[in-house]
C-alpha cells in the first residue's frame, strides 16, 4: 500500500502498523526508512483522534509523582506554605491554590495544565482553577 493520505480507517491503521513493524529499524534516509518516518507521523494522528489519553486527575498524578520521586508529604511544605496545607489539600478537604500549582509544576515537573483540572474535593465538589 502507498501512504499518500491520512489513515481514515481501522484497516487502514492496522495495514499502517503491520507495515511499520516490518521496516522500523530501515535506515534514516533511505526509501524504507523515510517510509517509517512517515508511517510514525501517519499513525500518531490517528491514534491522536481514535484513542484520546485523558489527563490524570490532578492530586492522583501529584501522588504519582512523589512515589515515583521518593518524595515525602514534608518535602512539600516549602512548595505548599505549611504541613496543614500539603495534608489539606492530598486530603481533598482543600484545593490547590494558584502559588500552589505554579510551585507543584516547578518542584515536581508536573504540566500546569494537569494540576489546573477540576477534581473532587470531600468526596462531592468539584474544584479547580
Amino acid at each position: 500500500m502507498k501512504w499518500d493520505k491520512v489513515i481514515t480507517s481501522e484497516m487502514e491503521y492496522q495495514n499502517a502498523l503491520k507495515r511499520l513493524s516490518e521496516i522500523f529499524d530501515a535506515v534514516p534516509d533511505t526509501p524504507e526508512g523515510m517510509e517509517a518516518e512517515l508511517l510514525v507521523t501517519l499513525i500518531e494522528k490517528y491514534e491522536k483522534e481514535h484513542f484520546p489519553v485523558s489527563m490524570p486527575e490532578p492530586i492522583a498524578a501529584i501522588r504519582e509523582v512523589m512515589e515515583r520521586k521518593g518524595i515525602k508529604d514534608k518535602d512539600l511544605i516549602p512548595v505548599m506554605g505549611s504541613k496543614s496545607a500539603v495534608s489539606l489539600v492530598l486530603n481533598r478537604k482543600r484545593p490547590l491554590t494558584i502559588d500552589m500549582i505554579r510551585n507543584l509544576s516547578d518542584f515536581l515537573g508536573l504540566p500546569v495544565e494537569v494540576l489546573i483540572q477540576p477534581y473532587e474535593i470531600n468526596g462531592d465538589r468539584k474544584v479547580g482553577v
